[in-house]
């Protein structure tokens, strides 16, 4: 027999016994008679034959590649919502690729509104509208989770996810130890610090879900087709020079389609070179062992212990053991024949999870391990799957990279990319999950792939921190300041593969090292490692330790000045023919200004909601093709745009060109400029030391641009700030950079000024109201209800992209709006917190920080009317509020209007 505790006693006479008692197969390579926890499988069922199951046919609307449980989601909500013209492939058989090895687990809360609600709509779809349309049961067993904390920052972490899940409507419930005991007997509680229980967690089965799932798509009208492998996808270039997708081919035919949905999971980056698409994954060994008969398991919840990143899941009267690993096993060559395949378990890797697990249910000890599973599975830079339609080839979407996750969030993933393909965007924001959120230089950069998929993968078990930062892949992308920031003690964040200034340290500079895989695979880890001991520090629930230097540069900021390196901005620029009507079709604002004007602008879907927000400055026709003035005729504009959604911008201005057939072109300067914003009081009387230009509010009033000399360069200075203050943006040419930014330095040394990073930006624009796209505007906000109705050209006749989503939105009234709360006792907010009105859950905090001038916390947070009515500013000032931070509710103020500098004195230069 073997034992859970003979493993820990030692993994070599655990082989030995494994390998004496064995009919698990060779040692050597994979073998795919290993068993998996599960009643059947769909190989069991049917065995394979030797062609298609079905006949191919000439066309579909829609060819999903792939019968695993995102295959089968997405095939069913296409056919449920009406596309019947759908065709699914599987090379094999349903599930044969990682699905039907799977653990099946489905927790309910996780520390995003989004994923919260894409868990939900799985959970609804497997435990009761399957069913309930098939008259087949899916497998669905519900008997809870409960999440192990081991320490007080763990059980704050679950107090988090707790309030959250009020808004949602999700049961849960803290626990003491006792109560824990009490609960699930077996599990020893002597080291706990409490539980989250949540009973209406469960498990799925993979081969009866997508059986299900596959009944219920065929009869609505889908064909799904197994034992047809697809040997190309067949992409042709338009008249425009856009590539599309127009056929799928395979052994035994081609079947002629616009669209194809690549859930291929370990094997998508293969697809994915078939058309030309970069699918940024990698495959690795995930594993779990089943153990023999445990009395008085029967009926316990399911099991995630994450400080000994370890997960029991209930197996009838028996538990499956896995967990994540420091050290994963990389599949380096992913074979196209591994089909209901196994790889031999290497105990030496997977040994680090047993005494975890013993130590959580002692009685593991002495139980025997009836079977070891270790499957393929595809892992992601930042362990979220990979969706949407690729930025290379119109027509191909993805499906794929769902890190072990795809059973649970495969019905609210599948449903979100049939909206995406039927109507061209989710109907939830799926920013996070969105392939454009990675930039194009990455998702080829197999470096890049390999050490942030392992570092995520490594990490999936850690506490979620609002300020955490990557160690993996860094330094890939650098601004011409960077030496020199960094010198300065600035503390990096990464964001989009640059490397942008976080804050800045007292005590000198903390560099980014190479990243030494946290000692995995034989590498020695970084010792007094700077940088990684900073960031340590910052991983609380409280306020940082650093709390006192963001300050120090919010204060310099709104007193005397402050320089901040925006250097990593997306900066675009929007010429030819058809440029102004592009412009007009594009951004919400009026962009029919005059040269040198500046707008403040946002960018919609067809829905109405926010793709983007930004500023479009209005350009004289250049004649000297210069990066700063691109030779063009008719009108141009320059688009300044966070880098960190920069991709994301791009591929939706490029989208909306091709669909609507206008004759321009998008231009990508970012590389070639940097940009530093000098804000503060002072910024004038410094800027005027080194710019050859009236900086008055008469001669240079906000919200306008000119090109200046800067210490002997030509440089666009645009006034305008995202802090509050008066302040000027100088965009310049990369060699223009340090010369500038030292001049402005040795101009504001006399006045105080000094550096501030993104952290201080970060603090200064919630003060001010300021909106962040993906924080207080998403694709699923309108900026009517984000409080941006000013940018919206509703008074004009102009059409633009999503108006008639927001006239119609703006009849009926808003269901929901963003509002500012302030608390007058100093706690630390982070997102996510419930907020109550008058007694009743209403809403979430989407983004909070600290304002240091008004000294009070702030958060921002859509809030509904419970009723299901309007949410008028009378009914946001009627309410009295309340904002739940693990599980304490403090009263909070409502506020309307920003509550610093409410009538925008400041940024017009009045002080």
């Amino acid at each position: 027999m073997r034992y859970l505790g003979r493993a820990v006693r030692g993994a070599t006479r655990l082989r030995a016994a494994v390998a004496k008692a064995s009919s698990f197969g060779s040692v050597a390579g994979h073998t795919s008679e290993k068993s998996v926890p599960y009643a059947s499988t769909l190989k069991e069922e049917r065995s394979a034959g030797t062609g298609p199951t079905k006949p191919l046919p000439r066309s579909a609307d829609v060819v999903v590649i792939g019968g695993g449980s995102l295959g089968c989601q997405t095939t069913y909500h296409l056919a449920k919502m009406g596309v019947t013209n759908v065709v699914l492939l599987e090379r094999d058989r349903l599930t044969s690729g990682t699905t039907w090895h799977t653990a099946g687990l489905l927790w309910q809360l996780r520390p995003s509104d989004v994923e919260v609600e894409l868990l939900a709509h799985t959970r609804d779809v497997v435990s009761r509208e399957l069913e309930q349309e098939t008259g087949l049961h899916t497998g669905w067993i519900e008997n809870g989770g409960l999440f192990i904390a081991s320490n007080k920052q763990r059980l704050d972490e679950y107090k988090r996810l707790m309030s959250l899940g009020k808004v949602y409507g999700v049961e849960s419930y803290v626990l003491s130890p006792a109560q824990t005991k009490d609960l699930y007997p077996l599990m020893n509680v002597d080291d706990l610090y409490g539980t989250l229980y949540v009973p209406k967690d469960g498990t799925m089965d993979p081969a009866g879900t997508c059986t299900t799932l596959a009944r219920a798509s065929s009869a609505r009208g889908a064909q799904v087709i197994e034992n047809c492998p697809v040997t190309g996808i067949r992409v042709k270039t338009d008249d425009l020079g856009v590539r599309r997708v127009v056929a799928v081919e395979t052994l035994h035919g081609t079947v002629e389609t616009p669209c194809v949905v690549n859930c291929a999971g370990a094997w998508a980056p293969k697809l994915g070179q078939m058309a030309g698409v970069n699918v940024p994954l990698v495959a690795m060994h995930h594993a779990y062992v089943v153990t023999e008969r445990i009395e008085g398991i029967q009926n316990m919840p399911n099991v995630r212990d994450h400080d000994a990143s370890v997960y029991l899941r209930l197996q009838g009267d028996a538990l499956s053991v896995g967990g994540y690993e420091s050290n994963p096993i990389f599949w380096e060559k992913v074979s196209d024949k591994f089909a209901f395949g196994l790889f031999d378990l290497d105990w030496d890797v997977f040994i680090q999870h047993i005494q975890g697990a013993i130590n959580r249910v002692p009685a593991l000890e002495q139980t025997g391990i009836k079977s070891t599973v270790c499957g393929p599975e595809s892992f992601t830079a930042d362990h979220k799957p990979l969706l949407g339609e690729s930025p290379e080839v119109r027509g191909f979407f993805l499906g794929c990279g769902f890190n072990s996750a795809g059973m649970m969030l495969g019905g609210g993933c599948g449903k979100e990319l049939a909206h995406w393909i039927i109507h061209g965007r989710p109907e939830k924001d799926m920013y996070g999950y969105d392939i454009r959120r990675f930039h194009r230089s990455l998702t080829n950069h197999n470096r890049w792939i390999r050490e942030r998929s392992h570092e995520s993968y490594a990490k999936n078990y850690s506490v979620v921190f609002a300020y955490d930062e990557p160690l993996a892949g860094r330094n890939m992308r650098k601004d011409p300041l960077h030496e020199e920031l960094l010198g300065q003690g600035c503390v990096f964040q990464e964001r989009h593969g640059w490397e942008r200034p976080g804050w800045f340290n007292p005590e000198g500079p903390a560099p980014v090292l190479d990243y030494d895989y946290y000692g995995a695979y034989g590498l020695e880890p970084h010792q007094e490692y700077q940088y990684s001991r900073l960031l340590g520090k910052e991983y609380t629930f409280n306020f940082p330790p650093h709390h006192d230097v963001i300050r120090r540069e919010c204060l310099m900021c709104r007193n005397q000045a402050a320089v901040f390196n925006m250097s990593y901005f997306g900066k675009f620029y929007l010429l030819g023919p058809d440029a102004k009507k592009a412009a007009n079709w594009l951004f919400t604002a009026d962009i029919n200004k005059p040269p040198g004007t500046t707008v403040y602008t946002c960018m919609l879907n067809k829905q109405g909601g926010a793709e983007s927000d930004l500023t479009v400055s209005c350009l004289e026709p250049g004649t000297g093709g210069s990066d700063l003035a691109p030779q063009f005729e008719g009108e141009g504009y320059y688009l300044a745009i966070g880098g960190a959604v920069a991709q994301h911008n791009w591929s939706h201005i490029s989208t909306v060109l091709q669909d609507e057939k206008f004759d321009c072109k998008l231009v990508d300067s970012s590389e070639d400029q940097g940009m530093i914003s000098i804000q503060g009081p002072a910024s004038r009387t410094i800027l005027q030391e080194v710019l050859d230009e009236d900086l008055s509010n008469e001669a240079f009033p906000f919200s306008t641009h000119k090109l200046v000399t800067a210490a002997g360069f030509t440089v666009r200075a645009i006034r305008l700030s995202f802090v509050g203050e008066m302040g000027w943006e100088l965009h310049m040419p990369r060699e223009a950079c340090v010369p500038v930014y030292k001049a402005v330095m040795a101009a504001g040394a006399k006045h105080g000024m000094g550096n501030a990073g993104y952290r201080a930006i970060d603090s200064l624009s919630i003060e001010k109201g300021y909106r962040h796209w993906h924080a207080d505007l998403r694709p699923d906000d309108s900026p009517l209800e984000a409080g941006l109705a000013f940018t919206c050209k509703l008074k004009s006749a102009i059409p633009f992209l999503g108006r008639g989503a927001l006239e119609r939105q703006k009849a009926l009234g808003l269901k929901k709006r963003l509002v500012c709360f302030t608390l007058s006792e100093k706690v630390p907010l982070f997102g996510l917190e419930a907020i109550w009105r008058n007694g009743i859950a209403v809403g979430h905090v989407r983004r909070a920080d600290y304002g240091f001038t008004i000294n009070k916390t702030i958060a921002y947070g859509y809030i509904r009317n419970p009723e299901g009515g309007a949410v008028s500013p009378d009914f946001v000032r009627s309410g009295e509020y309340k904002l739940e931070r693990m599980g304490i509710a403090y009263p909070a103020e409502a506020h309307l209007k920003s509550p610093f500098d409410p009538n925008n004195m400041r940024v017009k230069g009045f002080y």
